[in-house]
């Protein structure tokens, strides 16, 4: 039996981008190759579709969930399309899938069964704040996100503070959270350690400030509940 592919389909930051402006070509070409689409949300692969395909094709376009509510033994589910020789997408809410969000688990899965597994170029937000940053791109460690309660959130900056000799710390928080954890930051990182905060990345109102801890407690930058990139280096 032919196994069929899974194709790694980038997705804009912000859903008010273009896609044609923000997405290479080939994208769209996949798209409309695909046998059915795997995304977070239902909402959110719809939205995705509505960019490439016409009302009807989207209509027509299975869709399945994955998510962080998705169980491993959900994964042979999704993949049985592809063990049938079909060719489906996989999709994050925004960037790249697998990077900061669910899906490595499957293409493991694709990897032990044979599936063919394409990826496209496409933006992400860790990476181009890391670009913009200043900060070392020979060696960095990404941590998602950070705890929640205060008390185990603390301990955490002040490990990865450690671990920022040389080597670039990268984490991301929800927006609401954006402006509290900048605030954390200014008071219990080393004045000499450098912070850059990369707010709303390929947006027209974008700020990336790179600046020294002491630096950053005289600045008047506020953040209201924007999505943004943390990086440290010391």
């Amino acid at each position: 039996m032919t196994m069929g592919k899974l194709f790694l389909l980038p997705n804009l930051l912000d859903e008010m981008l273009s896609s044609e402006i923000s997405l290479p070509a080939s994208v769209g070409v996949a798209v409309s190759a695909l046998g059915g689409l795997i995304a977070e949300s239902e909402k959110s692969a719809r939205r995705y579709l509505r960019r490439f395909l016409t009302h009807d094709q989207m209509a027509q376009m299975p869709l399945r969930l994955l998510n962080e509510h998705t169980q491993k033994r959900e994964l042979e589910e999704l993949i049985e399309p592809m063990r049938k020789g079909e060719t489906w997408g996989l999709i994050s809410d925004a960037g790249l899938p697998c990077v900061a969000d669910p899906g490595s688990d499957l293409v493991t899965l694709c990897h032990f069964y044979g599936i063919h597994i394409e990826t496209f170029a496409g933006p992400s937000s860790i990476l181009m704040a890391l670009q913009l940053s200043g900060f070392s791109g020979q060696h960095f460690t990404f941590h998602g996100y950070l705890p929640r309660e205060v008390p185990d959130l603390e301990r955490k900056l002040i490990e990865i503070e450690q671990q920022s000799h040389g080597s670039t710390q990268i984490w991301i928080e929800a927006p609401y959270r954006s402006s509290k954890m900048l605030e954390l930051l200014k008071t219990y990182l080393s004045p000499k350690t450098r912070l850059c905060v990369a707010v709303n990345l390929t947006l027209p109102d974008q700020r990336v400030v790179s600046l020294r801890i002491e630096q950053w407690k005289t600045l008047e930058f506020p953040l209201k509940k924007e999505p943004a990139v943390f990086l440290i280096f010391s």
